[in-house]
């Protein structure tokens, strides 16, 4: 990572009241591909007629807390690149398949882009049931390279590639952390 801030000085929001979305979130691993978990999960959604709904509010207290790459001090939340209406679902209302999360870097050359989205990818990839497919997008027009972006974010080997690298997903596991103050 580099030591030089793409955006020296952001604007700092007030975050709103939290949740507690910690009981989403499995830390054993990256990927949701366990298979005695998956099984066991697979098995409680059979059994329970009526499957945990998951709204846009559930998701947004999984990713507000992750820390910003470049500002550790500060929560994707504080800097505004994520926020609720930025979180849609698709598929039928009684049971969403699609989960699409869009966010606004703070500067359109944001060098940390990738990052972000990567970090919001494996917060959602550890936290949700393996019935969503998740995209990450970022919010158009916001991002300079926006298309090769999402075309980054989206594409499974890239970012398996990329979770491969340790000196990547120590830093990861720190933004996934939370802000330090």
């Amino acid at each position: 990572m580099s030591s030089e801030a793409f955006n020296p000085n952001p604007t700092i929001f007030v975050p709103t009241k939290t949740k507690t979305s910690e009981s989403f979130a499995k830390r054993n691993s990256i990927w949701l591909n366990d298979p005695e978990i998956d099984s066991q999960e697979d098995e409680d959604e059979e059994n329970d007629a009526s499957v945990e709904e998951i709204d846009q509010d559930e998701i947004f207290d999984l990713i507000r807390s992750i820390s910003d790459p470049e500002h550790r001090s500060m929560t994707l939340e504080q800097l505004a690149v994520v926020s609720a209406p930025q979180i849609t679902f698709h598929g039928s209302p009684s049971r969403p398949s699609r989960l699409t999360v869009e966010f606004t870097p703070t500067v359109p050359h944001c060098g940390m882009s990738t990052f972000i989205g990567l970090s919001i990818r494996v917060r959602l990839l550890r936290s949700l049931p393996n019935r969503f497919k998740v995209d990450i997008r970022v919010k158009p027009g916001s991002h300079q390279s926006e298309h090769a972006l999402n075309k980054q974010l989206n594409d499974k080997e890239r970012v398996a590639a990329a979770l491969e690298n340790p000196a990547l997903v120590e830093v990861l596991e720190q933004c996934l952390a939370g802000a330090t103050d």
